[in-house]
């Protein structure tokens, strides 16, 4: 068994996507756009009143459109888009491939060209890998890992944590 008492998720920055009253309980997300259980996750935190940071942990190696789905959120960040994208790839996991992210930019009402240029962008693959290699850092093995109140808790949130952060 690994000890992961000393695990624990770097301090969030303003590089950081966020949202939820910065005053709320903080849950910082390690996930990954072709996970269902953090389709759940996602789903079980959503109506929470949290201030809940999300972070890739995107492995190509566990899903060949990890990566790809990690930097397309990116780059709709860079369009101010990245929750929407974020909810929008949750909400349907079944159509990942590039025609649907086409479809998904469309129906967001970003820039198809930016959208494209920005998601081929190496920054935005480093910044992804970034996310990866703290997430590794912090003890993370699998995804969803939230941290909660500096914890670390593999899978999705059960019902004790729901009521806790309720």
């Amino acid at each position: 068994m690994v000890d992961l008492s000393s695990a624990a998720a770097a301090p969030v920055t303003a590089r950081d996507w966020a949202r939820g009253s910065p005053d709320a309980p903080l849950v910082v997300v390690y996930s990954d756009f072709t996970c269902f259980e953090c389709a759940v996750a996602n789903e079980r935190l959503g109506p929470l009143p949290i201030r809940r940071v999300f972070r890739h942990f995107a492995l190509a190696s566990r899903h060949p459109r990890s990566l790809a789905l990690a930097c397309a959120a990116e780059a709709a960040g860079r369009q101010d888009a990245f929750w929407a994208m974020h909810d929008s790839l949750y909400a349907d996991q079944g159509h990942i491939d590039d025609p649907h992210l086409w479809a998904r930019v469309e129906s967001l009402g970003l820039d198809l060209a930016r959208f494209e240029a920005d998601r081929r962008d190496p920054l935005v693959l480093a910044r992804v890998t970034e996310d990866v290699q703290a997430a590794m850092r912090a003890g993370v093995a699998s995804t969803p890992t939230l941290f909660v109140d500096g914890r670390l808790h593999p899978g999705p949130p059960d019902a004790a944590m729901l009521a806790a952060l309720a």
